[in-house]
C-alpha cells in the first residue's frame, strides 16, 4: 500500500486535500502533520511514499524539513503545497529534488492530476525494484552453474572471447588475475562431499569449483599475492581435506599446478595439478606440481618428462591414440632396462604415467579406477608384460565407452541447442541431459561439427534474433531477453562481433530504414 503525509499547519487544509485524495486514490494510506518537525518524526515512523508539504509553517518550515527528509530518504516524493509563486522558493524546492508544487488554493482535478502523476512514478519504481530483484535472485541462482561452467570452458574448452567476458564478469573477478588449479581426487562413495568443498571455497572466496567428474573436482584459484604460493597453495589444499573429510583423509588426494598470469593460460596449471597428484599408495594427501623433482643433470630416463613431454601424452590420451601410447611406454621400459634402471623405480615411473591416464579419462566419463599391477614384476619383461596388460584394460575401457555414446549423439544435442538457445544452458547441464562428461561433449562437438559449443549456442541466439528483429513491435531491449541474454549492451556487442554491424543498424537496414 502507497503511504501519504500531508503536512500543513491549517488543519481544514490538511482535512480538505485528504477528502480530495482519499475519494481520488481509496487505496492510500494517509496520515496527516501540522508542522514540520512532526513531518520528520512521521518519516520516521510512517515511512510515507509521497509527501505533501504546505512551505509556510512556523517553526520548521516545509523547506528546511524537505532537506532533512530527503537526506535521510532519499527515495521519498515530495510535492511541495504554497501559497507563495515566488523563483526563490521554487529554485530552493528544485535543489532539494522535490517532484512537483501545488498553489493554494488548487481545485480538485489540479491536486488529482498532480498526485496521480507522482503516484505513477512511484508506482513503476516500485516495479522496476521488483523486475531488479527477480533478476538478481535469479542471477543468484544461476550462479552456481555459470561458475562450474566457466570451469569447464578454461579447463577443457576453447572459450568465445565475448562469451567468456561476460562470465567472467558476473562472477566479479578480472580475466587478467594470477590464479593456479587444484584437482581434487575424490575416493569412491565420498562424492557428496562434493557439496561441502564447494560451499567453503565460495565461503572463502578463494576460487571457482568446477563439476564433479568422475572422481575428480577441478578447482581455479585465485593468487593470494600478499602470502607465498607454497603457503597460499598449502593451506587451501589442506583447508579442502578438513572441508571434505573431517578427521578421516584417507583416499583423498590433491594436485596443485602452478600459478599463471591470466585465467586463458589456467588450462596449463590443471594439467599441472592432474600430475601433481600423489602416489595413492604413499601417505602424503596434495602435491604441489613445484614440488616435483626437476629432471636430473645426469639426463637419465628416469628423470621425470619435461613439459613437451606431458603436453604429448595429454594429447595422446584425449584423441585416443592408445597403441601410440602403449608402443612409447613399452619403449621406455626396455630404454630403461638397456641403461641399467632401477626396476622398482622404472615401474613407479610407468605407475605414474597410467595415473595420468586415468585422471584425464575420468573428466571424458571414462571411470577406470587407480591402474595397479596385479603382480610384483621380477624382471623387465615381467613388467613390460603386466605394463602392456594394465595398457590393454584401459584401451578396452575407452573402447566400451565409445560404443555406449548413440551416433546420433551429436546431432541430438545441437538439436536440444537449437530449441533452448533462449535459456542459461551450460556444459554441465548438457552433461546431465545426456549422461557425459562436459569436457566429452565439448570434444565431440568440435570433432563433428567444426566449432565448440559455445559457438553454436551464440549463433543460435543471433539467428533468432534476427527473425525477431523483423517485427517492429518488439524492442531491442526485449529481444535481448528473449533470445536468452542478460543485459542489451552485452547482447549488442555479442551481435557486433558476430555480424559486423550493430543491432540497431542492423534493423535499421532490415526495415528499410525506419525502426
Amino acid at each position: 500500500m502507497t503511504r501519504l503525509l500531508i503536512v500543513d499547519d491549517e488543519q481544514v487544509g490538511r482535512e480538505g486535500l485528504q477528502a480530495i485524495l482519499q475519494k481520488s486514490f481509496p487505496e492510500l494510506a494517509i496520515e496527516q502533520a501540522k508542522n514540520g518537525r512532526m513531518a520528520v518524526e512521521l518519516a520516521d515512523s510512517f515511512r510515507p511514499d509521497l509527501i505533501l508539504m504546505d512551505i509556510k509553517m512556523p517553526g520548521m518550515d516545509g523547506l528546511q524539513a524537505a532537506e532533512i527528509i530527503g537526506e535521510k530518504y532519499p527515495h521519498v516524493k515530495i510535492v511541495m503545497v504554497t501559497a507563495y509563486d515566488t523563483f526563490d522558493y521554487a529554485r530552493r524546492a528544485l535543489k532539494l529534488g522535490v517532484k512537483d508544487y501545488l498553489l493554494k488554493p488548487s481545485k480538485a482535478g489540479e491536486i488529482k492530476k498532480t498526485v496521480g502523476r507522482v503516484l505513477e512514478q512511484i508506482g513503476e519504481e516500485a516495479r522496476e525494484r521488483e523486475r531488479s530483484r527477480l533478476r538478481e535472485d535469479a542471477l543468484e541462482r544461476v550462479m552456481p552453474v555459470i561458475e562450474t561452467d566457466i570451469v569447464t570452458q578454461l579447463l577443457f574448452d576453447h572459450v568465445h572471447e565475448v562469451h567468456s567476458d561476460e562470465l567472467v564478469a558476473w562472477l566479479g573477478a578480472d580475466a587478467d588475475s594470477e590464479t593456479f588449479a587444484l584437482s581434487v581426487l575424490v575416493p569412491a562413495g565420498a562424492e557428496g562431499a562434493y557439496a561441502a568443498i564447494r560451499d567453503r571455497i565460495r565461503r572463502d572466496g578463494a576460487g571457482w569449483v568446477g563439476a564433479l567428474y568422475g572422481r575428480q573436482i577441478p578447482i581455479i584459484a585465485f593468487r593470494d599475492k600478499n602470502r607465498p604460493f607454497r603457503v597460499q597453495a598449502s593451506e587451501l589444499a589442506r583447508t579442502l581435506l578438513e572441508a571434505a573429510g573431517g578427521h578421516s583423509r584417507e583416499g583423498w588426494l590433491i594436485g596443485v599446478g602452478n600459478v599463471c598470469d591470466s585465467l586463458a593460460r589456467v588450462r596449463q596449471s590443471y594439467r599441472e595439478a592432474l600430475i601433481a597428484i600423489p602416489d595413492p599408495s604413499q601417505p602424503v594427501r596434495y602435491r604441489l606440481y613445484a614440488e616435483k623433482p626437476e629432471r636430473g643433470p645426469g639426463n637419465s630416463v628416469l628423470d621425470l618428462p619435461d613439459k613437451r613431454w606431458e603436453q604429448h601424452f595429454f594429447e595422446q590420451i584425449r584423441v585416443g591414440d592408445w597403441d601410440g601410447i602403449r608402443s612409447e611406454t613399452l619403449d621406455f621400459l626396455r630404454q630403461c632396462e638397456s641403461e641399467g634402471a632401477d626396476r622398482l623405480n622404472a615401474q613407479q615411473r610407468v605407475l605414474e604415467r597410467l595415473w595420468v591416464a586415468s585422471r584425464v579419462l575420468a573428466e571424458m566419463g571414462v571411470e577406470i579406477g587407480t591402474p595397479t599391477f596385479s603382480f610384483q614384476a621380477q624382471d623387465y619383461r615381467q613388467l613390460r608384460s603386466e605394463t602392456g596388460a594394465v595398457l590393454d584394460r584401459i584401451k578396452q575401457a575407452y573402447a566400451e565407452h565409445l560404443e555406449r555414446i548413440k551416433p546420433d549423439t551429436v546431432r541430438r544435442i545441437k538439436q536440444y541447442i537449437t530449441e533452448n538457445s533462449h535459456e542459461d544452458i551450460s556444459l554441465e547441464a548438457i552433461g546431465e541431459k545426456f549422461e557425459l562428461s562436459p569436457f566429452y561433449i565439448s570434444k565431440l562437438f568440435k570433432e563433428q561439427i567444426g566449432v565448440n559449443y559455445i559457438d553454436f549456442l551464440t549463433q543460435c541466439r543471433i539467428d533468432k534474433a534476427k527473425k525477431l528483429m523483423s517485427d517492429p513491435a518488439r524492442s531491442l531491449k526485449e529481444i535481448t531477453f528473449e533470445v536468452g541474454y542478460h543485459d542489451p549492451n552485452y547482447f549488442s556487442k555479442v551481435f557486433k562481433k558476430m555480424c559486423d554491424i550493430s543491432p540497431t543498424e542492423y534493423r535499421k537496414a532490415l526495415l528499410g530504414g525506419a525502426e
